[in-house]
């Protein structure tokens, strides 16, 4: 039965209605795509507003075809599911790319008279006009066919390189009392076989309570090590390759490198702003990073008499330690005001005042028993539905993240979003209680900016070095007292006191030059893979790291075997410090008072529900009455 307009989707409710609803759904959407395309070359005497109005509804199609497709990869318990959607995701994305080299097509819109388009249809031109020459519809004959057997490799391999990672959980085993330091509630949910030993996973749940808590150096470095060879060396070619495919495409198309390509869409603009504003981040992190160094080495040697430097598997524990001992912060105290249901209610909560809404529970079929589902409401109108899947199982994404289920057009269907995270059903560390709140931000960005009559436009579509913006943004409600004094209770029924989040909050400051500069290795490791193109991998990977960084990299990692972003973000991973110089200005609109409700309605009608109708610089530029500056990350940088 079709789905009814403004009705949210009709979910599957058994295993086999699952696996037509991922073969036949995308199916279905790119038939619909293919008549389109069919009717625009057939139809000559359309006007262009007409020839827009369709291309639009086949920017809906495609949209409705790939987002459910790209979820249910990553998470369905099925794998025949897995599979299926898999391969429709693949199809979408070669439909779209074969779109893109069609001559008859670019025909329909190279040369269109445009003197009677509104100027959203103006916009919309350009940028439909945009994607034509940037697909290679120009190219010669040999050329054009090239970049489309690469556009498909590219595709093939991003998939292949996402579900290497997926399914390639490690674990170690280690004596039980390895343990020490780890809290009581983890030490109880791992108990010790009949050898004494206790066996840990790569999961976020084993992970961050382990390099956070473990005094034992060589458990730390263990589980890191572990980690940091997720699907290797499974990756290590599909990587290679990956990066030889986009090299040679972004040559055929006439761009310096893929960093060029990728960049000519978003805010910075080119491959060398990239290059400049890196610089610039190492240049503003380098003498709060250096000063913090030395006082992390100094305290892991006090542990560890004959270290020589500190790793990333002793980064946390020793700013952990550090922490708990000069700032009189004890994480193992914080976390046990963040049991995960509180947790859960206190960010809709909190959300639910900042931005208006109300989250209505909802009884609905989903792919998995764990999977919370609400409407998004607002008075009497429903704006949208979220569904929760927040907890690790083997085959489901490993990360954290927010996907797209149905794209929203105004009049017609209501979006859909959905968070894929890994969250312990007991205790969460205040991180990933920020992390809560981080993916949160893009889910309610979604639902709220999913209201536009351009597909292409709607729910979190804007520039992709803006969209962390938002999200950054929310993170702030998490370290808030009056936010978190609403639901971080302990067990005693005791709020976290105020006090207490304030020293929280001085903490924070220390190591934040440090943590910028971790974060800088990533984006060098994402942009120089695609400019260098080093035949080392590991080598390389492994010089931008120690480069970027005072804090080492442990010996043989192959860290970018599990470097999801590689596929989603390419070279531009330098997007979540360009989004957080954005995303502190945004936030000094709202002074001392987080719930003012004027600079929150101001925010969410400026900022969130335009989605993508206008460049991201005209949006910041409207809600702060000015240009974005890079003066609120320079004072927060500083620990201020």
């Amino acid at each position: 039965m079709p789905d009814s307009p403004l009705n949210p989707l009709s979910l599957p409710r058994d295993l086999d209605q699952w696996r037509r609803f991922a073969e036949e759904r995308p199916a279905e959407r790119l038939d619909r795509v293919a008549a389109i395309d069919a009717r625009l070359i057939a139809e000559p005497d359309l006007s262009l507003r007409d020839r827009l109005a369709l291309w639009n509804e086949a920017d809906i199609a495609l949209a409705e075809a790939a987002a459910p497709s790209h979820l249910l990869s990553e998470s369905h318990p099925d794998p025949a599911v897995r599979d299926a959607a898999e391969k429709q995701a693949q199809a979408v994305d070669a439909a779209q790319s074969r779109r893109l080299l069609d001559r008859d097509l670019w025909r329909v819109f190279a040369d269109a008279d445009a003197a009677d388009l509104e100027p959203d249809e103006l916009r919309f031109l350009s940028h439909v006009q945009r994607d034509f020459r940037r697909g290679g519809v120009d190219l010669a004959d040999a050329d054009r066919e090239r970049v489309r057997e690469l556009t498909d490799r590219d595709t093939a391999l991003s998939l292949t390189f996402s579900r290497n990672i997926r399914e390639g959980r490690r674990t170690i085993r280690v004596p039980a009392t390895a343990l020490d330091g780890l809290p009581a509630d983890f030490i109880d949910a791992h108990p010790a076989d009949d050898e004494g030993m206790v066996t840990l996973t790569t999961e976020y749940t084993d992970l961050m309570p382990v390099r956070e808590y473990a005094r034992d150096r060589s458990l730390r470095h263990a589980l890191m090590g572990a980690y940091n060879d997720l699907a290797w060396p499974d990756n290590e070619p599909v990587l290679a390759e990956l990066l030889a495919v986009r090299a040679e495409r972004a040559a055929l198309l006439g761009y310096g490198d893929w960093a060029d390509f990728e960049t000519e869409t978003r805010m910075i603009g080119s491959s060398a702003a990239v290059d400049s504003f890196l610089t610039r981040i190492a240049d503003a992190a380098a003498p709060a990073a250096a000063t913090e160094y030395a006082r992390v080495l100094e305290r892991l040697r006090r542990d560890e008499p004959g270290a020589d430097r500190v790793t990333i598997a002793d980064f946390w524990y020793v700013l952990s330690a550090l922490k708990r001992e000069e700032y009189d912060v004890d994480a193992q105290l914080v976390r046990s005001y963040f049991r995960f249901d509180r947790v859960l209610e206190g960010v809709l909560a909190t959300t639910a005042r900042l931005l208006d809404v109300q989250y209505v529970p909802v009884e609905a079929p989903s792919w998995h028993a764990d999977v919370r589902t609400y409407d998004v409401v607002r008075g009497d109108e429903r704006l949208g539905r979220i569904h929760l899947d927040l907890h690790p199982r083997d085959g489901k994404y490993s990360h954290a993240a927010c996907f797209g289920l149905a794209p929203g057009i105004t009049g017609r269907t209501l979006p859909e979003s959905v968070l894929l995270c890994n969250f312990s059903r007991g205790l969460l560390e205040h991180d990933e209680v920020v992390t809560f709140f981080h993916e949160f931000g893009h889910l309610v960005h979604d639902i709220l900016g999913g209201h536009q009559r351009w597909g292409r436009w709607t729910g979190v579509a804007t520039e992709w070095d803006f969209v962390e913006a938002p999200s950054q943004l929310l993170e702030e409600w998490a370290w808030d007292a009056e936010a978190l004094a609403s639901f971080a209770v302990n067990d005693a029924g005791e709020p976290i006191p105020a006090e207490l989040v304030a020293r929280m909050r001085t903490a924070d400051g220390f190591g934040r030059g440090l943590e910028v500069t971790r974060q800088l290795g990533h984006a060098t490791t994402s942009y120089r893979l695609h400019v260098d193109r080093p035949s080392d991998l590991a080598a390389a990977v492994d010089g931008y790291y120690r480069a970027a960084s005072p804090v080492a990299p442990l010996d043989g990692a192959h860290s970018y075997a599990g470097f999801g972003h590689l596929t989603g973000y390419g070279a531009c991973y330098y997007t979540y410090q360009w989004s957080l110089v954005i995303a502190r200005d945004l936030l000094s609109a709202f002074g001392d008072d987080l719930f003012d409700v004027e600079t929150a309605t101001r925010y969410r009608r400026e900022i969130l529900e335009p989605g993508g109708t206008r460049d991201a610089r005209d949006l910041v530029a409207e809600f702060l009455g000015r240009e974005t500056s890079f003066d609120a990350y320079a004072v927060w940088l500083a620990g201020e």
